[in-house]
This record gives C-alpha cells, sequence and structure tokens, in this order.
C-alpha cells in the first residue's frame, strides 16, 4: 500500500513539475531557455527507485510533453522512457547523501536528451547548423537545468527518505 502511495505522490510531483515548467519557468525563460523539469524527476526517480519505475515515469513525463507539445505522440514518451530506465541502472550504486551523481545523470540526461532532439526534429529535416543549436539552445538549456536540479533534487530527496523510512518502519512492523 505505501509503495503504491509513494508512486503515486511522485506522479503528483511530476504533473506539478510539468504545470511549473509549462507556466512560471516559461515566463522565467533566459533568451527562450526554460529548465527541463520532468527530466530532472524522471531522472530522479529512476535513480533513487530503480528500472521500472524511472521507465514508468519516463513514459508518463514523455507523454505529457507529448500531448500537450508533441507534433506525433509517442517521441518524446519513448525518449523520457529511455532516460528513466537507463538512469535507474544506477539504483545500485544511489547513496542519498552523495549529489554528484544525481547531478552528473541530469547532466548526461539532459545532453542526451538535447541531441536527440536535434537529430530526430532537425537534422533529419536538412538543418545542418549544429554549432548554432548545441551552443544556443542545448547548453544554455543543460546549464539552467543543472541550476534547478540543484534546488529540485534535495527536495525529492527528502520526500523518498521521509517515505522511504515510513515504508521500511512498516515492512519490520509486518515481520
Amino acid at each position: 500500500m505505501r509503495k503504491r502511495l509513494l508512486s503515486v505522490l511522485f506522479y503528483f510531483i511530476m504533473f506539478f513539475c510539468f504545470i511549473l515548467q509549462c507556466t512560471l519557468f516559461k515566463r522565467l525563460s533566459f533568451g527562450g531557455i526554460s529548465p527541463n523539469l520532468l527530466l530532472i524527476t524522471t531522472t530522479s526517480l529512476g535513480f533513487m527507485r530503480g528500472e521500472k519505475q524511472g521507465l514508468l515515469a519516463g513514459f508518463v513525463s514523455g507523454l505529457f510533453v507529448d500531448i500537450f507539445f508533441g507534433d506525433v505522440i509517442g517521441l518524446y514518451a519513448m525518449l523520457y522512457m529511455y532516460i528513466g530506465y537507463l538512469n535507474g541502472k544506477f539504483s545500485r550504486i544511489f547513496y542519498p547523501e552523495d549529489i554528484k551523481l544525481p547531478l552528473a545523470l541530469i547532466t548526461l540526461s539532459d545532453l542526451s536528451y538535447g541531441m536527440v532532439c536535434y537529430i530526430v526534429l532537425f537534422l533529419l529535416r536538412g538543418r545542418l547548423n549544429f554549432p548554432y543549436f548545441f551552443f544556443h539552445i542545448i547548453l544554455p538549456e543543460t546549464v539552467y537545468t543543472i541550476v534547478m536540479s540543484i534546488i529540485l533534487y534535495p527536495i525529492l530527496l527528502t520526500i523518498y527518505k521521509r517515505l522511504n523510512i515510513d515504508e521500511d518502519r512498516s515492512e519490520t512492523d509486518f515481520v
């Protein structure tokens, strides 16, 4: 029961981050660049909870983006699913005290996300100006996402620790 409550809470947080990303952070954008909060939550959830939860979180996050902003349903869902799943591979070396590995994973995930979006949405359409796209879109978004992950990741980690302690306590009470 608590695992489902934890999952529902994280999906509510993802929906809340989607709303923030679409409203508040569109107003706080610098040069048209805003942070990717859904990528932060997908990466964090995969890193904290494992491959399966990362995959599901990525699918839900990508579906949000596909439904509201995508031209084709499924592109962002697949991309976020891969990101969540691959970050879930690192859950075996999850140490709550360490923030360097999650920041590195969020950075690599955002760079990968930007590169795949460039390849699928621009390169295949004949727009070959990669240095411009990299230095004016991918890199600033990555930096802005890293700055926001320094703020958002400890909040997600605190929620995870709080609910995970309650979950561990209920499992020991059962045994």
